[in-house]
């Protein structure tokens, strides 16, 4: 009886690990498929909840990317910024509900990627994604590669960080949502705020911390103005940790109805992806004739 007992358990062993090895190959299968569509055949509608969990996460620095929308538009910057794309996963294995794969990304930047304007420039890249399956979806994504080869086959000085235009697009994209407290948590605690000389919020520089910027500037912003818009908004990554924000504003001033549409410049600067310090250039003129009307 004790072999026969043995025997069964041996048994029940064996097809729960072909069950288990059954599920992983399921998973990469799924995984492999997924993200050919999405590369090679630029269908990026496909990052869903059909395919990915609702709460994907991009694991990266200085915080991760969680969410199908965020997700969906980080990976967006490699379909519509790069063309004669080729990409090849070279390995791709599995162990419990984790995939690792080997992979090659090839293609021509002809378009926006990240803030960075097209260089032409064809790229050869070679990394490694670590990636969590949940439920036969897509969990969690941490990709590894050579950034400054990147920026080199760019044409761009490498030591440049790609980084710190992303977390400065997703400020503005926080400030377009009017998430205050997501735009709170990129600022370093003891960050230093510099409206332009002579416009009227001024009085307060420098404003130090997230408590006074948000006293001293947006709280007033809010109240004294219908609306304020940036438009023809165009990032331009720098040396030194600095990334360059040029568009225009456009507002309506609340006590008389008067709007500006007028020119103006941020020079944000960044360390280890918190924003320490920000300076704003404007028409401060134009915007002063404009609430004296």
């Amino acid at each position: 009886m004790k072999t026969l007992r043995n025997l069964s358990l041996l048994l029940v062993v064996i097809f729960l690990s072909a069950c288990k090895d059954a599920q992983v190959e399921k998973n990469i299968t799924i995984y492999s498929n997924v993200w050919d569509k999405i590369i090679n055949d630029g269908n990026i509608d496909l990052i869903n909840d059909a395919n990915f969990d609702t709460n994907i996460t991009l694991v990266s620095n200085p915080e991760n990317i969680v969410g199908i929308e965020d997700f969906k538009a980080y990976y967006s910057n490699f379909i519509t910024g790069f063309s004669d794309i080729e990409f090849t996963i070279n390995e791709i294995f599995g162990q419990n509900d984790k995939i690792v794969k080997h992979w090659n990304f090839k293609g021509t930047h002809s378009g926006n990627f990240f803030g960075i304007p097209a260089t032409g420039k064809t790229v050869d890249l070679s990394g490694a994604t670590i990636a969590v399956m949940k439920d036969g979806k897509i969990a969690q994504e941490q990709d590894f590669m050579d950034n400054l080869d990147f920026m080199s086959q760019l044409g761009l000085d490498p030591f440049l960080n790609p980084g710190n235009t992303i977390a400065i697009r997703k400020i503005y994209d926080d400030f377009a949502k009017g998430d205050i407290e997501a735009v709170g948590a990129a600022l370093a605690k003891d960050v230093v705020w510099n409206e332009a000389e002579n416009f009227p919020l001024a009085d307060g520089n420098p404003y130090v911390g997230f408590e006074a910027i948000l006293n001293g500037v947006f709280a007033r912003i809010g109240s004294e103005w219908e609306y304020w818009n940036l438009t023809n908004l165009e990032l331009h990554e720098m040396t030194n940790n600095k990334v360059l924000a040029t568009g225009r504003y456009e507002a309506k001033y609340k006590k008389n109805g008067a709007i500006i549409n007028l020119q103006m410049a941020h020079l944000w600067t960044l360390n280890d992806g918190k924003i320490v310090a920000f300076q704003q250039f404007a028409d401060t003129k134009g915007i002063a004739d404009a609430m004296a009307k």
